[in-house]
Protein backbone atom coordinates (compact mmCIF):
# COMPACT_ATOMS: atom_id res chain seq x y z
CA UNK A 1 0.00 0.00 0.00
CA UNK A 2 1.02 2.77 -1.26
CA UNK A 3 1.65 6.61 1.13
CA UNK A 4 -0.18 8.38 -1.72
CA UNK A 5 -3.18 7.30 -4.48
CA UNK A 6 -2.87 9.56 -7.45
CA UNK A 7 -5.63 10.10 -9.58
CA UNK A 8 -6.26 13.36 -12.11
CA UNK A 9 -3.58 14.88 -11.60
CA UNK A 10 -3.38 15.12 -8.20
CA UNK A 11 -1.78 12.59 -4.97
CA UNK A 12 -4.94 12.08 -2.20
CA UNK A 13 -2.49 10.90 1.17
CA UNK A 14 -3.41 7.60 2.29
CA UNK A 15 -4.23 7.52 5.65
CA UNK A 16 -7.06 6.71 8.12
CA UNK A 17 -9.39 9.24 9.82
CA UNK A 18 -7.46 8.77 13.02
CA UNK A 19 -3.93 9.23 10.89
CA UNK A 20 -5.57 12.35 9.20
CA UNK A 21 -6.74 13.76 12.57
CA UNK A 22 -3.03 14.19 14.32
CA UNK A 23 -1.07 15.12 11.25
CA UNK A 24 -3.35 17.77 11.12
CA UNK A 25 -3.48 18.55 14.90
CA UNK A 26 0.93 18.81 14.24
CA UNK A 27 0.24 20.61 11.70
CA UNK A 28 -1.95 23.09 14.12
CA UNK A 29 0.70 23.22 16.54
CA UNK A 30 3.74 24.08 14.18
CA UNK A 31 1.34 27.33 13.61
CA UNK A 32 2.68 28.12 9.83
CA UNK A 33 -0.46 28.88 8.16
CA UNK A 34 -0.36 25.47 6.10
CA UNK A 35 -3.97 24.24 4.83
CA UNK A 36 -6.10 20.94 4.21
CA UNK A 37 -7.87 20.01 0.94
CA UNK A 38 -10.64 17.47 1.03
CA UNK A 39 -11.36 16.18 -2.82
CA UNK A 40 -14.35 14.80 -3.63
CA UNK A 41 -15.57 14.15 -7.28
CA UNK A 42 -17.04 17.63 -7.87
CA UNK A 43 -13.00 18.82 -7.02
CA UNK A 44 -11.65 15.88 -9.30
CA UNK A 45 -13.24 16.85 -12.97
CA UNK A 46 -12.83 21.06 -11.78
CA UNK A 47 -9.37 20.30 -11.65
CA UNK A 48 -8.81 19.26 -14.73
CA UNK A 49 -9.53 22.65 -16.56
CA UNK A 50 -8.79 24.83 -13.42
CA UNK A 51 -5.03 25.14 -13.51
CA UNK A 52 -5.48 27.46 -10.17
CA UNK A 53 -7.44 25.51 -8.24
CA UNK A 54 -4.67 22.74 -9.34
CA UNK A 55 -2.04 24.95 -8.07
CA UNK A 56 -4.14 25.59 -4.77
CA UNK A 57 -4.54 21.98 -4.42
CA UNK A 58 -0.74 21.37 -5.27
CA UNK A 59 0.14 23.60 -1.97
CA UNK A 60 -1.94 21.72 0.41
CA UNK A 61 0.11 20.43 2.82
CA UNK A 62 -2.30 17.07 3.68
CA UNK A 63 -5.02 15.82 1.18
CA UNK A 64 -7.05 13.67 2.68
CA UNK A 65 -9.91 11.94 0.42
CA UNK A 66 -13.55 13.39 0.57
CA UNK A 67 -15.77 11.38 -1.80
CA UNK A 68 -16.66 7.35 -1.81
CA UNK A 69 -16.43 6.79 -5.64
CA UNK A 70 -12.94 8.07 -5.03
CA UNK A 71 -12.24 5.68 -2.33
CA UNK A 72 -14.17 2.77 -4.45
CA UNK A 73 -12.08 3.70 -7.65
CA UNK A 74 -8.78 3.49 -5.73
CA UNK A 75 -9.75 0.13 -4.88
CA UNK A 76 -10.36 -0.98 -8.93
CA UNK A 77 -6.75 1.02 -10.08
CA UNK A 78 -4.90 -1.12 -7.50
CA UNK A 79 -3.58 1.32 -4.79
CA UNK A 80 -6.60 1.29 -1.66
CA UNK A 81 -6.92 4.53 0.27
CA UNK A 82 -7.60 3.48 3.78
CA UNK A 83 -10.41 5.30 4.54
CA UNK A 84 -12.97 8.50 3.68
CA UNK A 85 -12.16 11.76 5.48
CA UNK A 86 -14.82 14.47 5.23
CA UNK A 87 -14.70 17.72 6.68
CA UNK A 88 -18.24 17.39 7.92
CA UNK A 89 -16.07 14.48 10.52
CA UNK A 90 -13.39 16.43 10.95
CA UNK A 91 -14.96 19.48 12.49
CA UNK A 92 -16.69 17.64 15.27
CA UNK A 93 -13.40 15.29 16.05
CA UNK A 94 -10.90 18.43 15.45
CA UNK A 95 -13.06 19.96 18.28
CA UNK A 96 -12.87 17.34 20.37
CA UNK A 97 -8.86 17.02 20.49
CA UNK A 98 -8.46 20.98 20.29
CA UNK A 99 -10.09 20.93 23.82
CA UNK A 100 -8.21 18.36 24.97
CA UNK A 101 -4.91 19.84 24.14
CA UNK A 102 -5.44 23.37 24.63
CA UNK A 103 -5.65 24.38 20.91
CA UNK A 104 -8.08 27.48 19.94
CA UNK A 105 -10.34 27.51 16.75
CA UNK A 106 -11.88 30.14 14.49
CA UNK A 107 -15.23 29.73 12.56
CA UNK A 108 -15.29 31.41 9.30
CA UNK A 109 -18.29 30.96 7.45
CA UNK A 110 -22.60 29.96 7.20
CA UNK A 111 -25.01 32.34 7.19
CA UNK A 112 -25.78 34.45 10.40
CA UNK A 113 -26.11 33.18 13.32
CA UNK A 114 -25.49 30.22 12.66
CA UNK A 115 -21.31 29.92 13.48
CA UNK A 116 -22.65 31.07 17.03
CA UNK A 117 -24.86 28.07 17.55
CA UNK A 118 -22.34 25.60 16.12
CA UNK A 119 -19.49 27.06 18.74
CA UNK A 120 -22.23 26.59 21.62
CA UNK A 121 -23.28 22.97 21.18
CA UNK A 122 -19.57 22.35 20.70
CA UNK A 123 -18.32 23.77 23.70
CA UNK A 124 -21.31 22.06 25.49
CA UNK A 125 -20.42 19.15 23.86
CA UNK A 126 -16.58 19.59 24.54
CA UNK A 127 -15.78 21.25 27.50
CA UNK A 128 -13.06 23.07 27.80
CA UNK A 129 -12.98 23.93 23.71
CA UNK A 130 -11.79 28.23 23.18
CA UNK A 131 -13.31 29.06 20.17
CA UNK A 132 -11.19 31.92 19.34
CA UNK A 133 -13.55 33.74 17.30
CA UNK A 134 -16.44 33.49 14.52
CA UNK A 135 -17.53 35.61 11.47
CA UNK A 136 -20.13 35.05 8.83
CA UNK A 137 -18.82 36.88 5.48
CA UNK A 138 -21.74 38.87 3.59
CA UNK A 139 -22.59 37.76 0.31
CA UNK A 140 -19.58 38.40 -2.69
CA UNK A 141 -16.96 39.45 0.26
CA UNK A 142 -14.51 37.67 -1.53
CA UNK A 143 -14.43 40.18 -4.33
CA UNK A 144 -14.44 43.48 -1.75
CA UNK A 145 -10.80 44.03 -0.93
CA UNK A 146 -11.61 46.27 2.76
CA UNK A 147 -13.52 42.88 3.62
CA UNK A 148 -11.26 40.58 3.09
CA UNK A 149 -8.78 42.77 4.94
CA UNK A 150 -11.24 43.09 7.82
CA UNK A 151 -11.69 39.26 8.00
CA UNK A 152 -7.69 39.01 7.94
CA UNK A 153 -7.47 41.37 10.74
CA UNK A 154 -10.33 39.65 12.95
CA UNK A 155 -8.87 36.42 12.66
CA UNK A 156 -5.11 37.67 13.44
CA UNK A 157 -5.95 39.22 16.13
CA UNK A 158 -6.99 35.94 17.70
CA UNK A 159 -4.37 34.14 15.79
CA UNK A 160 -6.10 30.52 16.09
CA UNK A 161 -4.51 27.32 15.68
CA UNK A 162 -7.44 26.07 13.70
CA UNK A 163 -9.30 28.20 11.11
CA UNK A 164 -12.21 26.32 9.69
CA UNK A 165 -13.53 27.62 6.67
CA UNK A 166 -16.98 27.15 5.57
CA UNK A 167 -17.68 29.21 2.57
CA UNK A 168 -18.70 26.46 -0.28
CA UNK A 169 -15.96 24.67 -2.61
CA UNK A 170 -14.35 26.17 -4.73
CA UNK A 171 -14.81 29.82 -2.97
CA UNK A 172 -13.34 28.58 0.30
CA UNK A 173 -10.22 26.52 -1.10
CA UNK A 174 -9.91 29.90 -2.87
CA UNK A 175 -9.77 32.32 -0.19
CA UNK A 176 -7.32 30.08 1.82
CA UNK A 177 -4.87 30.02 -1.02
CA UNK A 178 -5.12 33.70 -2.16
CA UNK A 179 -4.94 34.84 1.92
CA UNK A 180 -2.79 31.95 3.32
CA UNK A 181 0.69 34.07 3.97
CA UNK A 182 -1.13 36.87 5.28
CA UNK A 183 -3.06 34.93 8.10
CA UNK A 184 -1.41 33.71 11.30
CA UNK A 185 -2.98 30.39 11.72
CA UNK A 186 -1.64 27.32 12.33
CA UNK A 187 -3.79 25.08 9.94
CA UNK A 188 -7.02 25.56 7.58
CA UNK A 189 -9.45 23.36 6.54
CA UNK A 190 -12.37 24.23 3.88
CA UNK A 191 -15.18 22.39 5.16
CA UNK A 192 -18.05 23.49 2.94
CA UNK A 193 -21.94 22.72 5.25
CA UNK A 194 -19.74 20.84 8.69
CA UNK A 195 -20.71 24.38 10.32
CA UNK A 196 -24.15 24.31 9.79
CA UNK A 197 -24.44 20.75 10.67
CA UNK A 198 -22.44 20.96 13.85
CA UNK A 199 -25.22 23.60 14.54
CA UNK A 200 -28.09 21.49 13.52
CA UNK A 201 -29.59 23.95 10.97
CA UNK A 202 -28.87 21.45 8.55
CA UNK A 203 -29.06 17.59 8.16
CA UNK A 204 -26.75 15.26 6.60
CA UNK A 205 -27.57 12.18 4.73
CA UNK A 206 -28.24 9.11 6.51
CA UNK A 207 -25.29 6.78 7.57
CA UNK A 208 -25.88 4.49 5.56
CA UNK A 209 -26.50 6.46 2.56
CA UNK A 210 -22.53 8.14 3.74
CA UNK A 211 -21.53 4.59 3.78
CA UNK A 212 -22.63 3.67 0.76
CA UNK A 213 -21.87 6.69 -1.28
CA UNK A 214 -25.18 8.11 -1.88
CA UNK A 215 -24.78 11.28 0.50
CA UNK A 216 -25.02 12.83 -3.16
CA UNK A 217 -27.91 11.84 -3.72
CA UNK A 218 -29.52 13.50 -0.71
CA UNK A 219 -28.08 16.34 -1.17
CA UNK A 220 -29.44 16.53 -4.59
CA UNK A 221 -33.00 15.78 -3.30
CA UNK A 222 -32.66 18.80 -0.64
CA UNK A 223 -31.56 21.61 -3.30
CA UNK A 224 -31.81 19.81 -6.86
CA UNK A 225 -31.89 23.74 -8.90
CA UNK A 226 -28.03 24.21 -7.23
CA UNK A 227 -26.43 20.51 -7.72
CA UNK A 228 -28.58 18.99 -10.60
CA UNK A 229 -26.19 20.64 -13.02
CA UNK A 230 -22.60 20.38 -11.29
CA UNK A 231 -24.03 16.48 -10.34
CA UNK A 232 -24.14 16.34 -14.42
CA UNK A 233 -20.85 17.39 -15.03
CA UNK A 234 -19.54 14.92 -12.27
CA UNK A 235 -19.99 11.95 -14.59
CA UNK A 236 -16.77 13.13 -16.03
CA UNK A 237 -15.41 11.32 -13.31
CA UNK A 238 -15.39 8.24 -14.70
CA UNK A 239 -13.42 9.49 -17.67
CA UNK A 240 -10.45 10.66 -15.31
CA UNK A 241 -10.61 6.94 -13.88
CA UNK A 242 -10.27 5.04 -17.02
CA UNK A 243 -7.48 7.63 -18.26
CA UNK A 244 -5.15 7.08 -15.11
CA UNK A 245 -6.28 3.04 -15.48
CA UNK A 246 -4.78 3.11 -19.17
CA UNK A 247 -1.93 5.09 -17.74
CA UNK A 248 -1.12 2.67 -15.12
CA UNK A 249 -1.15 0.14 -17.86
CA UNK A 250 0.97 1.71 -20.38
CA UNK A 251 3.49 2.32 -17.46
CA UNK A 252 3.77 -1.16 -16.55
CA UNK A 253 4.54 -2.48 -20.69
Amino acid sequence: MNDKFSIGGIEIDNVTFSEALERIVNLAQQHRSQYVVTPNVDHIVRLQEDADFMKIYQGAALSVVDGMPIVWASHWLGNPLKERVTGADLLPRLCEVAAQRDLTVYFLGAAPGVAQLAAERLQAKYPGLKVAGLYSPPFGFEKDVAECQKIIDLINHCEPDILFVGLGSPKQERWIAAYQTQLKVGVMLGIGAAIAFAAGVEKRAPVLMQKTGLEWLHRLAHNPRRLGARYLQDFGFFKIVYRTWREQRQSKK
